[in-house]
């Protein structure tokens, strides 16, 4: 996808403050038994295409107005990702100036994710 370079300077702002981990890092601690939420910040058209297993879906278009609700410990380990790493990092940076202190952002996303031939699942 080609994105604009107004858009890829905010994200490249936003990464400037954010954790990151590679979508292979994410699965090798999801293997090793890691425990941490990972939340899909997807449209929903994407999540109904399909996810990845035991993720949560809260849309980049409402996750700060519910992720409290979802998700009350600001303190909680999160894993958030999109198609390709870029709203994943925008969001957890509006994470953190919510106070959530244990939020990253998964590099690579889906696309990466699903190119390996990592495990994915849909909604039922």
């Amino acid at each position: 996808m080609k994105h604009s370079p107004a858009f890829l300077a905010l994200v490249n702002d936003a990464k400037a403050r954010v954790k990151q981990w590679d979508f292979r890092e994410v699965k090798r601690r999801l293997d090793a038994g890691e425990k941490f939420t990972l939340v899909d910040v997807r449209e929903d058209n994407e999540w109904a295409r399909g996810h990845l297993p035991a993720a949560v879906h809260l849309g980049k278009g409402i996750i700060e107005r519910d992720i409290e609700t979802s998700v009350a410990d600001k303190s909680a380990p999160l894993v958030l990702y999109c198609g390709g790493g870029y709203r994943s990092a925008l969001v957890v940076d509006n994470l953190q100036k919510m106070g959530y202190t244990n939020c990253i952002s998964m590099d690579g996303g889906w696309r990466g994710w699903t190119e390996a031939g990592f495990p994915t699942e849909k909604p039922e």
